[in-house]
């Protein structure tokens, strides 16, 4: 399904054939570069919109404020070359949460039928496009302190199968089961609202079959970990 993840560098991304149904597409990115498709990360605010710029003014360390701002600036030249729109001209909204109703559900653009999602961690960014309701979740590999805090939070079986490993393996397989399940928690428009406990995803290679959706683990560089979910029906 996902044969590999596309590159945004300095210059202008190179656009191939648009996502389809069995098809989507995954992009990546470094959040610490100072040039990302042809434009100035130092300038980056200037193309976000009011909400984005807000976010961004509130985030207390500078590195992390830089490293949003680059990840929604290679949001919006993505989408921008996708949509032959300007970056500025791209408009983000949300649809309602199936949990509460607020407006802070799967992210949307106005703009396209196009449906996409973005995450980022440490340098990286992902962004997954499809005609359908998507998830992605990159994380960089946890401490094991972490496994430990959120151990049993996870669904009964996740809790077994990592207990069941040697310590010095439990911090990538807790990252396989985060990703997985906040992309299909993301695909789903619900997020982390209801827990970690449904859906199971699995700690092993292989992701578990969730009814409806189809997980896939994706090519991350080492430290990392990332996972796409995709909904097997439209709307």
């Amino acid at each position: 399904m996902i044969e590999h993840v596309n590159q945004l560098g300095g210059q202008p991304p190179h656009i191939g054939p648009p996502p389809t149904d069995s098809t989507p597409i995954v992009w990546a990115w470094d959040t610490t570069a100072d040039t990302l498709g042809g434009h100035s990360v130092d300038t980056a605010a200037t193309l976000l919109d009011s909400n984005e710029r807000t976010r961004a003014e509130r985030m207390i360390k500078p590195a992390d404020r830089d490293r949003y701002l680059a990840a929604h600036l290679g949001l919006r030249v993505i989408l921008a070359a996708y949509l032959n729109l300007p970056p500025q001209r791209i408009r983000l909204t949300r649809e309602s949460c199936p949990t509460c109703g607020g407006p802070h559900g799967r992210p949307n653009t106005p703009d396209s039928p196009l449906h996409y999602n973005l995450s980022h961690s440490g340098d990286l960014a992902y962004l997954a496009l499809g005609t359908r309701p998507i998830g992605i979740d990159i994380e960089q590999t946890p401490t094991p302190q972490t496994v430990t805090d959120v151990l049993h939070t996870l669904h009964p079986k996740e809790t077994t199968e990592l207990t069941n490993l040697p310590e010095a393996q439990r911090p990538h397989a807790l990252a396989r089961i985060w990703t997985r399940k906040e992309a299909a928690l993301k695909a789903t428009g619900h997020g982390l609202a209801q827990g970690l406990t449904d859906p199971y995803v699995s700690s092993h290679p292989t992701p578990a079959t969730i009814p409806g959706y189809t997980l896939t683990d994706l090519a991350a560089p080492h430290g990392y970990t990332a996972a796409l979910a995709t909904t097997d029906n439209p709307e």
